[in-house]
This record gives C-alpha cells, sequence and structure tokens, in this order.
C-alpha cells in the first residue's frame, strides 16, 4: 500500500537526516544517528503521534501541507518532495502552483542566521518558516494572519509602527505583488481564493486592485513595538530566492546600538516568555 511505502520512506529519511543538519543540538544520548520522531514533529509542525502513525502506516490521507511540512522537516531535494507526494497519493505541486518547498542549501542558509529575525514567505506572502528570535519579535501568527497580506489589511494589527502614509504604500507594495503573483500563477487555487477573499472582505484592498496600484517592497527601517523589551528599530531587506520564488525577510540591528542590545536580550529570553 502506498501508506506503507509512504511510512517506510519517512523513517528512512529520518535516520539519514542528522540533528546537526536539522539544525538541532546534537548533544544526548542517541541510539541512531538520525532525528527522533518528537524532532520531525517539531519541525514539521504536526504532532508526533500523526508521526508515528504515518510511519506505522496507520494514517492514510496526508493534506499536502503535511507532506510538505514533512519534506521540509526532513530536508528532502526537489526530487524528494515530488516523490514523498506519489508516496502519499498525492499529485506534486507543479510549476502553475506557488512554490512552497525551502531548499536543504536555503534552509543551510537560514541556520546560520540563529541571532537574526528571519522569517520565509512563498510569493503570495504567506509564512513558510520563521525562527524563533522572529517569533518572539513578531509573534506567532496561526491560521489566516500567516498570510501577511491578510494581516494587513484584515488582521488584529501587528507590532510594527506605521504611519498612514507607511502603511498606505505597504499596502499598496502588497497588492501590487500579489497581482505580480497572480500574473505567473493564475491557476493556483489557494491564490485564487486568498484574492477573493480579501477582494469581498476590505473595500480598501479591492480599491487598489481595481486601480492597479503599483509599488514595490523596499529595504526600510521599522520600529517594533515590543511588548516586553521596549521599541526597537531594525533595518529589514526582503531577498528573493531566484528560481523558486521565495522571499527572506531578514531584521538586522546597527551593532552597538541600543537596538541591537534589545534584539540581544529578546534572544536571551526567548520566545517562552511571551507566550505563556
Amino acid at each position: 500500500m502506498a501508506t506503507t511505502e509512504l511510512g517506510a520512506a519517512l523513517r528512512r529519511w529520518r535516520d539519514q537526516v542528522s540533528p546537526e543538519t536539522a539544525g538541532l543540538p546534537a548533544g544526548g544520548h542517541r541510539r541512531a544517528a538520525g532525528l527522533r520522531r518528537e524532532e520531525v514533529a517539531q519541525l514539521a509542525g504536526i504532532s508526533v503521534d500523526y508521526v508515528t502513525r504515518l510511519e506505522q502506516g496507520r494514517a492514510t490521507s496526508p493534506s499536502a501541507q503535511v507532506v510538505e511540512a514533512l519534506a521540509r522537516a526532513l530536508r528532502v531535494t526537489s526530487g524528494g518532495r515530488a516523490h514523498l507526494f506519489q508516496l502519499a497519493g498525492l499529485v506534486p505541486p507543479g510549476p502553475e502552483t506557488v512554490p512552497t518547498h525551502i531548499t536543504p542549501n536555503v534552509q543551510r542558509m537560514l541556520d546560520r542566521l540563529t541571532g537574526t529575525p528571519v522569517v520565509v514567505f512563498d510569493a503570495a506572502w504567506t509564512q513558510l518558516l520563521a525562527n524563533p528570535l522572529y517569533t518572539a519579535l513578531m509573534g506567532d501568527w496561526q491560521g489566516n494572519e500567516l498570510n501577511a497580506v491578510w494581516r494587513n489589511f484584515l488582521g488584529t494589527g501587528t507590532r510594527v509602527r506605521h504611519t498612514p502614509e507607511s502603511r498606505g504604500a505597504l499596502r499598496a507594495a502588497q497588492v501590487a505583488d500579489l497581482r505580480r503573483t497572480a500574473g505567473r500563477y493564475p491557476a493556483d487555487p489557494r491564490l485564487r481564493q486568498l484574492i477573493a477573499q480579501l477582494r469581498a472582505k476590505s473595500a480598501e484592498f479591492d480599491g487598489l486592485w481595481e486601480s492597479g496600484a503599483v509599488g514595490r517592497h523596499e529595504a526600510a527601517r521599522k520600529t517594533i513595538d515590543h511588548p516586553h523589551v521596549g521599541a526597537l528599530t531594525l533595518d529589514c531587506d526582503v531577498l528573493v530566492v531566484a528560481g523558486n520564488d521565495l522571499r527572506i525577510m531578514i531584521y538586522t540591528a546597527e551593532p552597538g546600538s541600543r537596538d541591537a542590545e534589545r534584539l540581544a536580550l529578546l534572544a536571551v529570553l526567548g520566545i517562552q516568555t511571551f507566550t505563556g
């Protein structure tokens, strides 16, 4: 059965990925060199029980989102990811859909930015991955608010300080970028659903969409009002990964500044302090 083959493949890949490769500490006694099920579950954002049932062939229909998360956690190549989708009885996402795969080489780069808030979005500005320091800085987004466009038009607000002008420029840039993405991936159903929802629920978004708003995301200095360490003014740069349209957003502080001190404090305190 496909599920049995899927379970064997998951176990095989798990055994082949070292904690260091997955960006995890390698300390403690280990019976094998690979990842524990608990670590795969943590990296993929799913339950340990579900990972166990998948490996044992007792779970039958993993969603595309779960398979994508497992491929990311196990650091598989693009070919391995496609194979994983096929074993799960799913059609691998084609070139007409917004890419969501974070390749192992991009993941290795992100692993080295441990002292820097980093978040990865797809071309529709849906968050795919955030490191702990970004989550501690900005908050732990869930559901619809994982999409930055939805969050800025329909969400409850963010910690980033805005003037009316800066907020308007950001929203115009987001609409323009989403329009370009829709042009590249016109058949993507999730993208079409996102745009339809935004147009139906936000008159401002609909007006910008109808007007053909133009704008681009530029490097910027942003002030984040953090509820525990105070205001931090950080440089925000957006890097686009050639070939798969990922957006990597990186926040940095000027060395020796008060902002750098507060960012270092946030790294020491960690996310646990702010989500209990």
